[in-house]
């Protein structure tokens, strides 16, 4: 069984959204309850961290250097130089109780993420889309709806599938997805009874990687639904992984101590650190939100 071993205990409370910036060589991730957005790089062993304003719920690298972060209630720009957080779209400001979660970015460029309530008991959260129309207009766009908790998204490596959690009703979706964006016939790709599934990567193979929480585990899934062997880590709340490294080989995992009882923690004192193995299949390659898309950001509101 392949051997996880923690390179940071972070002690987050609830670690989530790790991320490769290729720039950089290094790999960044969010502890949403601790308001942190956290950098780790592994060549150095150095590592950094920045408080939020709000609650983060995750960070993409821009191709300038710097990062998108999506914050309780909206869309910033974050600067690691400097610390600096602008807002650039306010997101459903009509639903003070939603915050944003999780994100990523497709091989097309396209921002994806997803809306929760931060109670996680009302099923107002929606899944949208940042995509450029014509020229350096942007589209925001609302794709699905009805979460209590959303997670993921993730892309198929050719890009014709979008996988998106219903984390507390164990469900894990998947969309057709369209050259231009647009979804279609949302099934059921896989129900998670053991645990919850949190946080969904797709490697170069297609095989989907689903944090565990309150599994204790990484999920892994075959591209037609089959599970796969998982990977045990020693932490109860398992949330999300990314592929980084020079070839992509080098799998990190967030964990999270929230909602572990001190008896639990004791067994498990590493739960909310960030921990990295070797796999034998690497990830996508990561794209970076282009730059001239992000400037463009602060012209979009959404009603």
């Amino acid at each position: 069984m392949l051997q996880p071993h923690c390179v940071w205990d972070a002690r987050a409370e609830l670690g989530e959204g790790p991320v490769w910036s290729v720039r950089e060589q290094a790999l960044y991730f969010v502890d949403i309850v601790g308001q942190a957005i956290h950098r780790f790089h592994p060549e150095s062993g150095q590592h950094a961290s920045w408080s939020a304003p709000q609650r983060p719920g995750f960070v993409v690298p821009v191709s300038d250097g710097t990062l998108i972060c999506g914050l309780k209630d909206g869309l910033y720009g974050f600067d690691p130089a400097s610390g600096r957080f602008d807002c650039m779209v306010a997101v459903e400001r009509e639903l003070p109780g939603n915050r944003i979660n999780d994100g990523c970015v497709d091989s097309k460029g396209r921002l994806w993420f997803g809306t929760m309530d931060d109670g996680e008991a009302t099923p107002s959260g929606a899944l949208y889309s940042v995509t450029r129309s014509k020229g350096r207009t942007l589209d925001v766009l609302r794709h699905d709806e009805g979460y209590v908790v959303t997670n993921g998204p993730a892309v198929s490596p050719d890009g014709t599938k979008l996988y998106h959690n219903h984390s507390p009703a164990g469900i894990i979706y998947v969309f057709d997805l369209a050259p231009d964006g647009a979804l279609s016939n949302r099934r059921v790709f896989a129900r998670v009874t053991d645990g919850y599934p949190d946080g969904v990567v797709v490697d170069s193979a297609g095989t989907l990687w689903v944090g565990a929480w309150n599994g204790g585990r990484v999920m892994r899934f075959a591209p037609d639904g089959t599970e796969l062997p998982p990977i045990a880590l020693p932490a109860v709340n398992v949330t999300k992984v990314a592929f980084g490294g020079p070839d992509l080989r080098t799998l990190y995992v967030t964990t999270a101590r929230k909602n572990t009882p001190p008896d639990v923690l004791a067994r498990y004192p590493q739960a909310g650190g960030l921990f990295s193995l070797r796999v034998d299949v690497p990830g996508q390659e990561p794209v970076a939100f282009p730059v001239d898309e992000m400037d463009a950001l602060g012209d979009i509101a959404l009603d």
